[in-house]
């Protein structure tokens, strides 16, 4: 992977955070992208030394991007990888949270990627890619994530009809569906169902680990050699990969 560059969206944890490491372990540049600098900022230390950047924007906001893309014209891109999201349950009422998650989660991605394709396109790579994070959720219901679940269904779509539109530009486009994963994102998440239930966090993690097949949650690393796979090959695209501990293979 030396010499290529890649963005990443949601790059100041969790699974944004290792596959920022795990390709510039690869020799990648990386360009970190989220909305908390702090958080970019302590990614960035971590990452092996080499050419790389933080930018903070707002996806939600499609200004953000294109002022984030015209800041780095002219920068070389062989990869956009939109993984920003945000999670948790939302009702339909005064303080329903169904813009705030596809606001993120849909949108957000729509934006982000959409600022940066014609960097993509006009880059002389011979092994370019858009990779979008979406969630075992996208093919499963959950009580009260409604807009959790229909972000992440509506990004596969997305990237779908992304695939095809790219694909006379050399432009591969694949999905990534995790299931329960070992981050903040996830622990909080649990935290909020459980409550919900009224029930403590090892409760419900013995209760959701039951319906995983694998029986654990996978780690952040895990995710991050898939991305590293799907960023090397050359043949797959317009594809879900699933990588969830067998979530979705029991349901």
């Amino acid at each position: 992977m030396k010499d290529r560059r890649y963005i990443i969206s949601g790059a100041g944890s969790g699974i944004g955070r290792a596959i920022a490491f795990k390709l510039a372990s690869e020799g990648a540049g990386i360009i970190l992208a989220g909305r908390n600098e702090k958080k970019l900022e302590q990614t960035l230390k971590l990452l092996p030394s080499g050419n790389h950047l933080v930018v903070t924007t707002d996806i939600r906001h499609k200004e953000n991007c294109e002022e984030v893309s015209r800041i780095l014209s002219g920068t070389h891109l062989d990869g956009i990888i939109s993984n920003a999201g945000v999670g948790g349950e939302n009702y339909y009422g005064e303080d329903d949270r169904w813009n705030e998650i596809i606001d993120t989660n849909l949108s957000g991605t729509y934006y982000f990627v959409n600022s940066f394709l014609n960097q993509l396109k006009e880059s002389n790579s011979p092994n370019k890619h858009v990779l979008l994070t979406s969630s075992v959720l996208a093919k499963l219901g959950v009580k009260n994530y409604t807009a959790y679940c229909a972000s992440k269904a509506g990004l596969l779509g997305l990237m779908r009809s992304w695939a095809m539109d790219l694909a006379e530009d050399h432009i591969l486009v694949n999905a990534i569906c995790p299931g329960w994963v070992n981050t903040n994102m996830a622990k909080e998440g649990m935290h909020g169902i459980a409550s919900g239930l009224g029930i403590s966090l090892d409760e419900f993690k013995k209760i959701a680990m039951q319906s995983v097949p694998l029986g654990r949650m996978a780690e952040p690393e895990e995710i991050a050699d898939l991305v590293h796979y799907l960023l090397c090959q050359k043949a797959i695209t317009g594809q879900v990969i699933d990588i969830n501990c067998g979530s979705v293979m029991s349901s």
